[in-house]
């Protein structure tokens, strides 16, 4: 399987046909073509699993095999596209376990954020601690907020123009 292209394509051909000593034969010389191809790219912890589950790809797609085209290439798309999943997998999980681990982190920061923020709307008139709170909080637009809240679109703008301008005086002046 190391360049045998011509010994590969004939086991394969024989395999499609039905014949299961040239399937183990070809399946055995292809575990050893992907040791080597995959052994460069996964950890060795890795390996027997992908060289399984390229194996398993290999087995279900045996059928769109065609003789008329080189088998090696064929067999290192196969391989590619396990190799690429993989990683995708190993990706996905570690992208999980740190959202995880900076979900836990965040919310002390969150906390206390939100109690400072709320410490600060208390000494704002309440119109304008919600006219903030709807549109610069919770994202909602202006007719949004106006509508939750009972206030006008434009006294919306105007409270929280001067809410903002006046936690801004009191930050500074802390």
């Amino acid at each position: 399987m190391r360049g045998d292209e011509p010994a590969s394509a004939r086991l394969m051909v024989m395999a499609q046909a039905g014949d299961k000593q040239a399937y183990a034969a070809l399946l055995g010389e292809c575990q050893r073509w992907l040791r080597a191809y995959l052994g460069r790219k996964v950890a060795p912890a890795q390996l027997d699993d992908l060289v399984q589950e390229t194996l398993l790809s290999v087995h279900r797609k045996l059928a769109t095999w065609d003789s008329s085209r080189p088998f090696l290439p064929w067999l290192a798309a196969i391989a590619r596209y396990r190799w690429v999943d993989h990683l995708r997998r190993i990706y996905r999980a570690d992208e999980a376990a740190l959202a995880d681990e900076l979900a836990g982190a965040d919310e002390e920061p969150a906390i206390a954020a939100r109690i400072s923020l709320e410490r600060l709307f208390a000494q704002l008139p309440s119109a304008q601690a919600e006219a903030i709170e709807l549109v610069k909080i919770e994202g909602l637009s202006v007719s949004e907020a106006s509508q939750a809240s009972g206030q006008s679109e434009s006294l919306i703008k105007v409270n929280i123009h001067r809410g903002l301008k006046k936690l801004t005086a009191m930050i500074e002046k802390a």
